[in-house]
């Protein structure tokens, strides 16, 4: 982790937005694409990561608060995660910016609402440890479930329904090709490419969510 002294500066302004206050450089960020800003992040450069929050922060923002309903609680929560992608800058490895982001949104809330349900559970001292494990382990389980479905909802059309119909609601190879009027072999293809693209994603994201599970 940085020292405190090497991170952007926040202030809040006068609207009540989170801005940050970085070093002036010469070559303007706000043209380069994510992957450029990408590249130039894992080098240091405050500018960079100046423009990615920037581009990003309000939609940040937006997850949270839908999942919250709290201005403040979604403002602390969208900062945590920007200052968690400084911080681990250098060993991150991030293919999709607005992906990458949106996960560890989602992610951080549901830690958030973990540690709140932690903090009623000791406070109140009515449940036994195990129902807090449980809760926990529900709450990790909601994130991969919509994280998944977040990958489903990339899918082409043809092939997220196949899978939707398969997974979601129990049909038959022979019924879904019926149900879609395509051959039970293409059903069958379109099936296979969702699940391969589903595991790929998964083995590919694995380190990213294993940092999302232990450092938040």
């Amino acid at each position: 982790m940085m020292p405190p002294d090497d991170r952007p500066n926040y202030r809040l302004n006068i609207q009540g937005e989170y801005k940050i206050t970085t070093v002036a450089n010469t070559v303007s960020c706000d043209t380069l694409s994510d992957k450029e800003l990408i590249r130039l992040l894992v080098t240091g450069r405050q500018d960079a990561f100046t423009e990615i929050y920037n581009r990003y922060w309000e939609r940040l923002f937006a997850i949270a608060y839908n999942l919250t309903r709290d201005q403040v609680q979604a403002e602390e929560i969208t900062q945590e995660v920007f200052i968690s992608l400084w911080d681990r800058k250098e060993e991150i490895q991030i293919d999709t910016l607005n992906g990458y982001l949106a996960t560890a949104i989602k992610f951080s809330v549901f830690k958030h609402i973990g540690r709140q349900r932690r903090r009623l559970q000791i406070v109140r001292d009515n449940y036994a440890r195990w129902s807090v494990d449980e809760e926990e382990e529900k709450i990790y389980a909601r994130f991969l479930k919509e994280y998944v479905e977040g990958i489903v909802e990339q899918l082409p059309e043809k092939c997220r329904l196949v899978f939707e119909y398969s997974r979601r609601d129990g049909l038959t190879i022979p019924e879904i090709s019926e149900k879609m009027n395509i051959s039970p072999k293409t059903a069958e293809a379109h099936l296979t490419k969702a699940l391969k693209t589903i595991r790929l994603n998964l083995k590919q994201s694995a380190p990213m969510l294993l940092l999302l599970l232990y450092n938040q």
